[in-house]
């Protein structure tokens, strides 16, 4: 049986402004297991990236506890990565470079291991897998948002993450773009197993991915559904024609609108 992999215990978050206290989170309570794909959709404000600072040991709690793997952490932890909105690569090094950041920047065991030549060649292989092989030697200038967003991923896939999290990372894409790195994402996540905890806006993008959609109300944000999505793996094309997708889609719509996101005119 799975473990959890990611506890939140009462965990919840107040900034300090200048006009006084915000409360950004409610205390929050969320089991997330092992090797499951779980997508947090809210309003605009409701603290779904600061709930992944905050898991991701980048924000400090202001009550509560996080657990990960059964530890509490305060802290960034090996074996987590993160793939954010903005691919942030560096743009005076060639996209192979640029996945292998992380070898030149970490110094822990499990990079020491590899020679150099065994990282280049994982790194050719996730490049490979994500269709960028023949763009090794090129730099980020000289590629599409995709393309780019596909170098991002695989830079975070290189540090053999057992925790992917993402913070809206098809949110800039056009539509197209967006639908065919859903798919990328899939066979990635069905590749390798591990757990993704994933952010959007987009009801259609959480229900076509997830195990589970973590449902969150306006500012201060709380988890008010959580829903076990009912689709089987591998999703495809047609899984969007499939009734359980619509259902699930209207579900979380209709809890949008008695939590006054969505409003008909």
């Amino acid at each position: 049986m799975l473990g959890k992999r990611i506890e939140l215990l009462d965990a919840e978050k107040t900034f300090k402004a200048r006009s006084g206290p915000v409360q950004a989170l409610r205390p929050i309570r969320l089991a997330i297991e092992e090797s499951s794909f779980v997508s947090i959709v809210g309003p605009s404000g409701c603290g779904k990236s600061t709930l992944m600072n905050m898991i991701a040991g980048l924000e400090p709690t202001s009550g509560g506890e996080i657990r990960l793997a059964g530890q509490s952490s305060r802290k960034p932890q090996e074996g987590n990565a993160i793939v954010f909105q903005k691919d942030v690569l560096l743009e005076w090094r060639s996209v192979l470079d640029n996945v292998l950041l992380p070898f030149e920047l970490h110094h822990i065991t499990w990079f020491d291991r590899r020679s150099k030549r065994t990282n280049r060649e994982l790194a050719m292989e996730l490049l490979e897998m994500v269709g960028l092989a023949a763009f090794a030697d090129k730099y980020p200038f000289e590629l599409s948002g995709g393309m780019r967003q596909r170098v991002s991923i695989c830079r975070a896939l290189i540090q053999n993450p057992t925790l992917l999290m993402m913070d809206e990372p098809f949110g800039a894409l056009d539509a197209l773009t967006r639908e065919q790195m859903m798919y990328d994402l899939l066979k990635i996540f069905d590749k390798y197993k591990f757990t993704v905890l994933f952010i959007t806006h987009s009801i259609e993008e959480a229900v076509f991915l997830s195990d589970r959609v973590v449902v969150m109300s306006p500012r201060p944000g709380a988890v008010v559904r959580d829903i076990p999505i009912q689709l089987e793996r591998p999703r495809t094309i047609d899984t969007r024609a499939n009734p359980a997708f619509q259902k699930h889609v209207q579900e979380i719509r209709d809890v949008f609108k008695a939590e006054g996101v969505l409003k008909e005119v």
